[in-house]
């Protein structure tokens, strides 16, 4: 079959690999009819996640037909359903899973070891990320092994486009969870940091819950353009001050929730002069993340707030005002999506038309064609915000 393989720093090839054969007996195979690149997937490609290794299939936002099944998966699956995967590999019985906390599943990552020496504890296994998170082969491909997936799946109706439900695997409970974590309430200002696809999830999820006022912050037009359209009022960095913005509209008390939505690689620019040290910090291997979009959060965010992170996070950061996040009594909420905590309530909203994720997409593109969509995503050309592809 056709996949994307990651060979190592900015190197991602269509190269023809073995078929996804059942090892196990909740294992299930699908044909990838819809897959995406997503942000996080930048992270792999410009090698700031640790444990990966040429010859990794990438991807992790992906949709298909399952064409065979285990034995043990028969139950909850047969050949011909039409399923989301989510990112998250969950076993459903574990102590985490139990408590609904997927993304944090006991059993799945089959790199357990590993995992419990870098993190204190392991996580879940995620499809075609770091071999910390198991090494899983991803869904940027024809076909896909499914594992535990008489559990790890969302099964969606005919009558929604692969377009529609595609994100149900990542990008919408992202954001969906972003928004929830920041428990808002009918006066809350929220301010969200990054109007990449995850940021525009996270701005209709805040109005879908109900915020008195959305405020998005970027640089780039087209994401601009496309957060107010969500119901956001915009802040451009680069021509407006972030911090003088907010007060200007929260009546000097700052808001209410914020939300990075931007995560390790924040942009580097002469105006903020942080993130010129953080770049040296990262190319003298004295820091791994870029986190000047926490800084700015903390020091602007409401006391008494809420800071929601759901920018992936890979390593070390430095610099960080907990002093200022302390005493102004904030309150941290993170962490990879419980994916499959969300998806029934999501799935009734696209189904009601409450929203129609499809919004988002800007490309759409062949299998084989994604080597340079990932250096266009990159690169933002041609207004690009989301590359859907088709294997």
């Amino acid at each position: 079959m056709k996949a994307l393989v990651w060979h190592g720093k900015e190197d991602i090839r269509c190269d023809t690999v073995s078929d996804p054969e059942i090892e196990d007996a909740r294992d299930a195979i699908i044909k990838v009819t819809s897959c995406a690149i997503c942000g996080s997937d930048l992270h792999l490609f410009h090698n700031y996640i640790p444990a990966m290794k040429p010859g990794d299939i990438i991807g992790h936002e992906m949709m298909g037909e399952v064409v065979d099944v285990g034995p043990s998966a028969k139950g909850a699956l047969k050949k011909g359903d039409r399923i989301v995967v989510p990112f998250t590999i969950f076993c459903g019985e574990c102590d985490q899973c139990k408590r609904g906390n997927f993304s944090v599943c006991e059993r799945s990552n089959r790199n357990k070891e590993m995992a419990d020496k870098v993190f204190g504890h392991t996580t879940a296994g995620l499809f075609g990320y770091t071999h910390l998170t198991g090494g899983y082969p991803g869904g940027q491909a024809e076909y896909l092994r499914v594992p535990l997936a008489d559990k790890t799946h969302i099964k969606v109706p005919d009558s929604l486009t692969d377009e529609q439900v595609l994100f149900l695997g990542d990008i919408f409970p992202t954001g969906w969870q972003a928004a929830v974590h920041c428990e808002i309430e009918p006066t809350d200002t929220v301010a969200i940091w990054g109007c990449g696809p995850v940021g525009q999830m996270a701005i209709r999820s805040a109005v879908l819950l109900g915020a008195m006022q959305v405020v998005a912050i970027d640089r780039i037009p087209e994401r601009l353009s496309m957060a107010e359209a969500g119901g956001a009022i915009t802040i451009n960095f680069d021509t407006e001050s972030v911090v003088e913005r907010l007060n200007d509209l929260t009546s000097g008390k700052g808001p209410d929730k914020c939300i990075d939505a931007v995560g390790l690689e924040s942009h580097v620019s002469m105006g903020q002069p942080d993130t010129l040290l953080d770049r040296a910090k990262q190319m003298t291997m004295l820091e791994s993340d870029r986190p000047h979009v926490l800084r700015e959060m903390i020091y602007v965010c409401r006391p008494g707030g809420i800071i929601s992170i759901a920018g992936v996070y890979g390593g070390l950061v430095d610099k960080i005002p907990m002093g200022p996040a302390m005493n102004k009594s904030l309150t941290f909420r993170m962490g990879q999506t419980h994916v499959n905590r969300w998806t029934d309530d999501l799935v009734r909203r696209i189904d009601e038309g409450q929203i129609d994720p499809s919004f988002v997409i800007t490309h759409t593109a062949k299998l084989e064609d994604g080597p340079e969509m990932y250096k266009v995503f990159r690169n933002k050309q041609d207004g690009c915000i989301k590359v859907v592809l088709k294997p």
